[in-house]
């Protein structure tokens, strides 16, 4: 099939899916979709061409419908992905001005996908971007801004892309002016954008500081729970999240006064129908739990019970929470494989972070009748599926299914825990008398705050085996100084008020049908009085009854039942608040002594600062003398090594002269040599002109004599002035070799073997 062939139809089941958007005709456009894929005819899709543009608008308008399926608009944008941007640039440049819809397409197509370096004019798109965000067009705007927040999120080439461009400085002012927008979605994608490019530069410091950032949190809060649209949600669930990244940010919400407020309206969109919408709160709600201080806040609302509600018709341990976040999770954990799979496996994420926080703090015995209900919706999920559900919802279900068993895993381990805890010190206890420093270590963990859970859970189990194991620990622990006694009270009298709460549903839901057949009765109209007088008239009543008054109404016997029950009831609760009475006087006396111990540990703890102060500042003092003098000693050496390089300098000029000194010392040599031999030939020459034989020489004879004599005084001359010269020499080389040697005595290292070579000359 040719390329126009194939267009036409593309065109026709576009037509048809607008007018009939039925489940074959979705179909059958998806299989046009993938034929025109396969022709690999991007450069005629984008030619701008009437039948490709055609083609191309009606694609772009079925992947902005919101109502498409995601398999559709799947197959729509792997298509426009493959031919790339460039193509689709072009296209934004044609339609920008009067319709976004090409940037809508874009912004969904890049939406939590990380865009390839490769592909071609995304520089081309950015500078597009860039120069738009100032349009006049508010639909143009959002659209530039949110395909540029994708864009910016975690990818680093191109925010480094954006920072180098030279007018980066009026985009972020542009950016900044942009915040105070009518429109709450233009102001999420411009913080999302400004928290991607400048979150760890000076910019973003002062923008997302300590005073700004509480109004960004309670602007963020409002879309997650009031919305803006879909859309906006995510958006500013993204920007939360990635702020959560930042320490301080993280700090200052742990910090924000309407968290506690905030947090139970998120949990309350768990309840919603949308899967999306219930998807991206729990991928916010794991992004707390990222913050140990949020994780535990988190915790603690989702699992900690509520008052009592009872509900008729439902069934025990559900009837109590109807409208609590931890049964939305359930359900969202038991939705479809059909559905959209981020929704379940964040539901999986979210309650392994509830329940790793629960087992290490005091919710551990909160949570235990709700891990039994989880157990037995969650073992289901393991069942093996039908096997003609086909290939894709069976990998989903194995996928589902493994991350079910490490959850299960995780759950195993918060209810074994406790008792593996209690066997193991039992078996300390027994073995610490045999083996060495055992006994201390048994003792240190029975301090330990970790241990109120296990004991808590095991003083109010059910089972004797278990009290009978806490109790011998407890008679243990309970001396110790620091063992955490009022804690354990706590979370004792919590388990017991849980464990009363569902004993007090199930009696009504039983004597729910029994109320019934005394409604119309005539009985006497009781008035709230005080608890004395309460127990006075109940006992005044049983006398008249035990005394032997005529029974005359056939349903007295119903009634005495329904008050001995009463009796009994209201005995329990006074046996038990007296208990609850001694265990808070004894968790007061304790607390007391805690204190005292707290105080003088206090006093001491600050007695050492302030000695640790003093010894602080005598060694800052010391250092600050020793610092001086190490500048002394680095001036003086600094000083010595200036003169060193000096006397080094006059050593050469020294050396110079000593080489001049052994020439002339030569030339006077040879001179002296001279001379002799010239005094010797005068002194032949006087003999031979005052001898008789000589009277007869001629007159040349006497003046070649009369001028060697001249030379020889001459030479005497020279002799005694080199002489001198060189005496005078040798004084001063011998006293700059004294100096020398002085400042050898006083220096070492590198100079000693320079100044050696120079005494040897």
């Amino acid at each position: 099939m040719d390329v126009s062939t194939c267009l036409k139809s593309l065109l026709l089941a576009i037509r048809q899916y607008r007018n009939n958007r039925s489940t074959v005709n979705a179909s059958q456009l998806q299989k046009h979709i993938e034929d025109v894929s396969g022709l690999k005819c991007g450069g005629v899709l984008f030619s701008g061409q009437v039948l490709p543009s055609e083609c191309l608008s009606g694609l772009m308008e079925v992947a902005g419908d919101p109502n498409t399926s995601h398999a559709l608009t799947g197959s729509i944008i792997f298509l426009l992905a493959q031919f790339g941007i460039k193509y689709t640039i072009i296209h934004c440049n044609r339609t920008t001005p009067e319709e976004p819809l090409c940037l809508n397409v874009l912004q969904r197509l890049t939406y939590n996908v990380k865009t390839l370096h490769c592909a071609s004019h995304i520089h081309e798109l950015i500078s597009f971007l860039m120069q738009h965000v100032q349009s006049c067009n508010d639909d143009i705007v959002k659209a530039c801004l949110g395909l540029m927040a994708n864009l910016c999120r975690h990818d680093i080439s191109v925010q480094s892309h954006i920072k180098s461009q030279s007018n980066v400085k009026a985009f972020y002012r542009a950016l900044i002016n942009l915040l105070g927008h009518n429109c709450l979605t233009v102001v999420v994608f411009v913080l999302s954008i400004l928290s991607s490019l400048t979150l760890n530069e000076e910019v973003g410091q002062k923008l997302f500081n300590a005073k700004n950032i509480h109004q960004t949190f309670q602007l963020i809060f409002n879309i997650t729970v009031n919305g803006d649209g879909t859309l906006t949600r995510n958006y500013a669930v993204d920007l939360l999240v990635d702020l959560l990244k930042n320490p301080k940010i993280a700090d200052n919400l742990t910090k924000y006064k309407h968290l506690s407020v905030c947090l139970s309206e998120v949990l309350g969109l768990l309840h919603t129908k949308d899967p999306d919408t219930a998807s991206k709160v729990m991928e916010l709600l794991v992004a707390l739990c990222s913050v140990p201080v949020l994780r535990k806040h988190v915790c603690e609302t989702v699992l900690r019970p509520p008052a009592a509600r009872l509900q008729p018709g439902t069934r025990k341990g559900v009837q109590a929470r109807g409208s609590e976040p931890s049964l939305a999770l359930v359900h969202w954990v038991l939705s479809p494989l059909d559905g959209p799979e981020q929704c379940y496996m964040q539901a999986l994420s979210l309650l392994a972070e509830l329940f790793e926080e629960a087992i290490d703090s005091s919710l551990c015995s909160s949570a235990q009748s709700f891990v039994e209900l989880l157990l037995q919706e969650v073992l289901v999920l393991l069942q093996s599926p039908d096997s003609t559900e086909g290939d894709q919802l069976l990998k989903k279900h194995c996928l589902r299914a493994g991350r079910v068993v490490d959850f299960l895993l995780d759950i195993l381990n918060f209810k074994v825990c406790s008792q593996v805890v209690l066997k193991t010190l039992e078996l300390m206890s027994h073995l610490r008398q045999q083996m060495p420093e055992m006994e201390t270590s048994f003792y240190r963990i029975l301090q330990d705050q970790r241990m109120v859970t296990p004991l808590s859970l095991a003083l109010t189990s059910n089972c004797r085996e278990h009290v009978q194991v806490a109790l011998r620990i407890l008679v243990e622990a309970a001396p110790l100084p620091d063992f955490p006694s009022i804690i354990l009270g706590d979370s004792i009298a919590a388990n017991n008020a849980y464990c009363q709460r569902d004993g007090e549903l199930s009696i009504r839901s039983s004597s729910a049908s029994e109320d019934v057949s005394l409604v119309g009765k005539s009985f006497p109209i009781m008035h709230a009085e005080p608890p004395g007088s309460a127990y006075q008239s109940i006992d005044s009543l049983i006398e008249k009854l035990q005394s032997g008054v005529e029974v005359k109404d056939v349903h007295m016997s119903e009634i005495i039942d329904v008050y001995e029950q009463k009796l009994s009831a209201l005995a329990c609760k006074e046996s038990r608040l007296q208990d609850l009475l001694e265990a808070k006087a004894l968790a007061l006396s304790q607390a007391d002594r805690l204190i005292a111990q707290y105080r003088c540990q206090r006093a001491q703890a600050e007695a050492e600062a302030r000695k640790l102060a003093s010894l602080l500042k005598d060694t800052e003092r010391k250092k600050e003398d020793l610092q001086t003098e190490l500048n002394d000693h680095l001036l003086e050496v600094e000083r010595l090594k200036s003169d060193s390089q000096q006397l080094l300098e006059h050593n050469g000029r020294l050396q110079a002269v000593a080489d001049q000194h052994q020439e002339l010392k030569g030339t006077y040599n040879q001179l002296l040599s001279r001379s002799v031999f010239h005094t010797h030939t005068n002194t032949h020459t006087r003999k031979q002109h005052f001898s008789p034989p000589g009277i007869n020489t001629s007159h040349d004879n006497v003046f070649s004599v009369v001028v060697l004599i001249l030379q020889a005084s001459s030479l005497e001359l020279q002799k005694s002035q080199l002489e001198a010269k060189v005496e005078k020499m040798e004084e001063e080389l011998s006293k700059h070799t004294q100096m020398i040697a002085m400042i050898h005595s006083l220096s070492s290292g590198k100079l000693k073997g320079e100044i050696t070579a120079s005494l040897s000359l």
